[in-house]
């Protein structure tokens, strides 16, 4: 737990740290000694800036990272003569991580004596990783070039091979009026909607976990506190709201590790969120917490951690004081909250847009809603006596809350399934065991079973009656929906598309229509029909993928001309079917970093990526089969304008074929 809690910090604070860079806090040089008979000794040495400190090889476990050494080919070219030797150092205790650090300030020195094995060898390479810290730590990696013979070092560099260079400009295409696609702006008001809902969410689980029975008995006991405390009620106002302040910044403060991820390959955070492995383990992450709530066990964070923030808020007061009593409300109501949380992560990788800023604006609007109640009820102090008294009520939420996180759960598992093209879970199967789900929550909220922690309710309240009829109601809804009674619209992306099923199916894309999941030889139909190509980015585990095709694409005449009219070219991003093995190859980013196209879907987001500087889903572009844009891209849209913009292409189409037949005359 310690080692999980320092590299949670490394991240975070590593986050403050991008402002400075640029600013490198160590300056590194390098001598080399030549000992004689073939040995010598490799020096590398660092000026640390004022105020900052680098951890040592040998600082304890359990704290800041180490200080580590890579010798390049040692043991083969050239063998080590003891161990890294170190310039002086200093210790110091560390309260985060409860263990006596070790660490350089103003200079590291790092000594360590090489015998060459390989009499011809003409340079040493080594690699080190270390930690410099001051209020913010920041993870470094710096290479260190020893030439042996005093020539200049030539340093490697990876390069492509052949094929995969003719492989990587195979896939560019000659795109010819490529301008259009600028035109189209990334949909701001589409990107901010989609924001207000996720903040929505994270709002609406705040609200949630102030109903358990971490959270709620809280609530009295921390206004009557600031209340009482102060000499004056405006003082007390004051303390609770900054309390309530402290809140929302802890939890926003927890999303910002997320933004590391957003590296160099723009395609990271789909891979990242279509990752069978990543996707099994949310399923058993949730799964687990679903048994939590259900009361089999309690997931608590270190006592000690509680008791420690509990004890600097009494001994510093004043604002620092406020915010400690606000980590300790985090800590202790963890095994409530936590689970949410992991609810809201998976919720926001499942979101259209960036999944970390989907995540700031999730725990943005949890925190709000966690700390609302303490300004309100300091404001007005006498809504205290309508809260209603804590009690069973609270352990039936928590139930609540774990049928729904195994929902959840199964929808991870689902996105797995696809990804892998396993076939496992067929629609009909993830819908039975949904149905299984809320019938159980259903039977469970009418008093039919109990679990092991609860207490016999003497009389079943209306609103547990009511949310069981709403759960049975659900359960039918589903039911008619795996008959196909009805359409299940209000749950578009979540159950596996319509044409994954047990049923025998005609065709494999969405709602029955003909489409082509290669590129080329999608254009070559184009071209032999003389029909204009709609290229869809789409992906299996793509909610709003889905619910453009199940809201949008359903709509009878968007149908019929994406039917009729169209060649459709779906192209799914997050395949991981592999390539075979004559069409695999890598590829390198204009940063210079280098990446394997071993997947199907690794292939169309690089296409997508190279050719339309884009990387979400769902994507449309408008094609003639020569490769002319016929209109500006478009994303998750409504039925309305959607077809607005196919009618355009398909004019600017007829306009395209018009002005060739004149030109060939």
């Amino acid at each position: 737990m310690k080692t999980l809690l320092s590299l949670l910090t490394i991240l975070m604070l590593s986050v403050a740290s991008m402002a400075q860079e640029g600013e490198d806090p160590v300056q590194w040089t390098q001598e080399l000694i030549s000992t004689g008979e073939g040995e010598y000794e490799l020096v590398m040495k660092g000026s640390i800036a004022e105020g900052w400190h680098v951890y040592s090889q040998f600082t304890a476990e359990g704290g800041s990272l180490p200080s580590e050494f890579t010798y390049v080919n040692a043991g083969e070219e050239y063998e080590l003569v003891g161990g890294t030797l170190e310039s002086k150092t200093q210790k110091a205790y560390s309260e985060i991580f409860e263990v006596e650090e070790t660490f350089f300030k103003k200079e590291a020195i790092f000594r360590q004596k090489v015998r060459l094995l390989n009499p011809g060898l003409k340079q040493i390479q080594v690699e080190l990783f270390y930690q410099v810290c001051k209020e913010v730590c920041i993870p470094k990696d710096v290479v260190f070039y020893f030439s042996l013979d005093g020539e200049e070092i030539i340093v490697e560099q990876e390069t492509l091979d052949p094929a995969s260079i003719a492989r990587a400009e195979a896939l560019k295409l000659n795109l010819k009026n490529k301008e259009v696609l600028k035109e189209v702006s990334s949909d701001s008001e589409g990107n901010e909607s989609s924001l207000l809902v996720i903040f929505g969410l994270g709002f609406l689980g705040g609200l949630i976990a102030l109903l358990t029975p971490c959270v709620f008995p809280m609530i009295p006991l921390t206004v009557s506190f600031f209340t009482k405390k102060s000499r004056s009620r405006s003082k007390g106002i004051i303390d609770a709201s900054l309390y309530g302040f402290f809140i929302i910044l802890i939890y926003f403060l927890l999303s910002l590790p997320f933004h590391l991820f957003d590296s160099v390959d723009s395609q990271i955070l789909n891979t990242i969120a279509t990752n069978i492995w990543l996707n099994l383990f949310f399923f058993l992450i949730f799964v687990f917490f679903a048994f939590s709530f259900f009361g089999y066990y309690e997931l608590t964070l270190p006592s000690s951690w509680a008791n420690k923030m509990d004890s600097a808020s009494n001994r510093v007061g004043g604002a620092l004081g406020i915010f400690f009593m606000a980590v300790t409300l985090a800590i202790v109501s963890f095994s409530c909250t936590g689970p949410i949380l992991g609810g809201l992560l998976g919720s926001t990788a499942l979101a259209e847009g960036d999944v970390a800023v989907n995540l700031s604006a999730g725990m943005l609007g949890f925190g709000v809603a966690l700390a609302l109640p303490f300004a309100l009820f300091a404001l007005f102090p006498a809504w205290l006596q309508t809260l209603p008294k804590s009690g069973g009520w609270m352990t039936t939420v928590k139930v609540v809350l774990g049928f729904l996180e195994l929902a959840l759960a199964f929808k991870f598992l689902s996105n797995a399934d696809l990804v892998g093209n396993w076939g496992l879970f067929k629609r009909e199967i993830f819908l039975g065991i949904w149905i299984l789900i809320f019938l159980l929550l259903a039977l469970y909220l009418f008093g039919v079973y109990r679990f092991p922690h609860d207490a016999k309710p003497s009389k079943l309240s209306g609103t547990r009656k009511a949310t069981g009829l709403l759960a049975s109601v659900f359960c039918v809804y589903l039911l008619l929906g795996t008959l196909e009674v009805t359409n299940l619209k209000l749950l578009s992306g979540f159950p596996p598309p319509d044409f994954y099923t047990l049923a025998e199916q005609e065709s494999d894309c969405p709602l029955g229509i003909s489409c082509f999941k290669d590129f080329e030889s999608g254009r070559l139909y184009a071209q032999q029909e003389n029909k204009p190509i709609l290229l869809d980015f789409t992906g299996w585990a793509c909610v709003n993928c889905r619910k453009m095709e199940e809201h949008v694409w359903s709509d009878p005449e968007v149908f019929r001309l994406l039917n009729e009219e169209f060649v459709l070219i779906s192209l799914y991003v997050d395949d991981r079917k592999p390539l075979p093995e004559e069409e695999r190859f890598r590829f390198q980013y204009d940063s210079g970093r280098i990446k394997s196209i071993d997947a199907v879907g690794e292939k169309w987001g690089t296409f997508q990526t190279i050719n339309f500087n884009a990387a979400s889903q769902p994507y449309y572009v408008m094609l003639s089969p020569d490769l002319y844009v016929l209109n500006s891209s478009i994303q998750n849209t409504d039925s309305d304008t959607y077809k607005s913009w196919l009618k355009e292409g398909m004019s600017n189409f007829r306009a395209y074929q018009r002005n060739i037949a004149v030109s060939d005359r």
